[in-house]
């Protein structure tokens, strides 16, 4: 990892995924799979994707809200060919909930998963299978870390042949929390002090559904039927 200046270090999420690709390149041999994060994780995965020949898909997280307390998260639901429920159990044995709701939770989270999938890539493209397969998370930056740590948890239960972290910019402590939950982890960056992801980025603006599904359009052209391979 390398230690960052103060000023921006990327012009935007596209010249942020160029440079990560460059420091992944030993993976372009492994028949990898990129997932990135919606919504800003899609240009920097498009670049990943791009510059390592390899298929590109988006990784959902939805998280499972406490019963009454939406923003207290059980645990979360994380997409793929094989969904994973990743629970907090601490949370869990301390909240209670009523017999059913995680369920009933996951569930509707789903739903939502699918729904959110259908927008961004249509009915003919399902999730990648990454199954005995380099696996490449790829996200536009981390502050706490929770959303990744419940996407690797679930990931790694499908049994990647190796999970790699990706991201331009992270602060140093998240990423040593993170450490445990992956094979590797790539991170250009590492400001201290770290305040947030945005200032890193000259330009940082929304990510817009509409630049999500022609990037990844974009991508299913290039890789074709290898985006559904096993």
């Amino acid at each position: 990892m390398f230690r960052s200046r103060l000023e921006p270090l990327f012009e935007d999420r596209r010249d942020a995924g160029r440079q990560l690709a460059a420091a992944l390149m030993r993976y372009q041999q492994s028949r990898a799979v990129v997932l990135a994060l919606p919504r800003g994780g899609v240009p920097v995965g498009f670049e990943v994707a791009k510059a390592l020949a390899a298929p590109l898909d988006v990784l959902l997280v939805r998280k499972i809200g406490a019963p009454g307390q939406a923003e207290l998260g059980l645990g979360a639901v994380v997409d793929g060919a094989e969904p994973q429920l990743v629970l907090n159990e601490e949370i869990v044995r301390r909240i209670r909930p009523p017999p059913g709701y995680i369920d009933e939770e996951m569930r509707r989270q789903l739903t939502e998963i699918e729904r959110r999938r259908r927008r961004y890539l249509g009915d003919d493209w399902p999730p990648v299978r990454v199954e005995g397969r380099t696996t490449i998370v790829v996200d536009d930056g981390i502050a706490t870390g929770g959303t990744v740590r419940a996407a690797l948890r679930g990931l790694s239960r499908i049994r990647p042949s190796r999970l790699v972290l990706a991201v331009p910019v992270a602060p140093a402590d998240s990423l040593d929390e993170l450490a445990a939950e992956c094979d590797d982890i790539v991170c250009l960056a590492t400001p201290e002090p770290f305040f947030a992801v945005g200032p890193h980025y000259r330009d940082f603006n929304q990510t817009e559904d509409d630049e999500v599904v022609r990037l990844l359009a974009e991508a299913h052209q290039s890789t074709g039927a290898e985006a559904v391979a096993k």
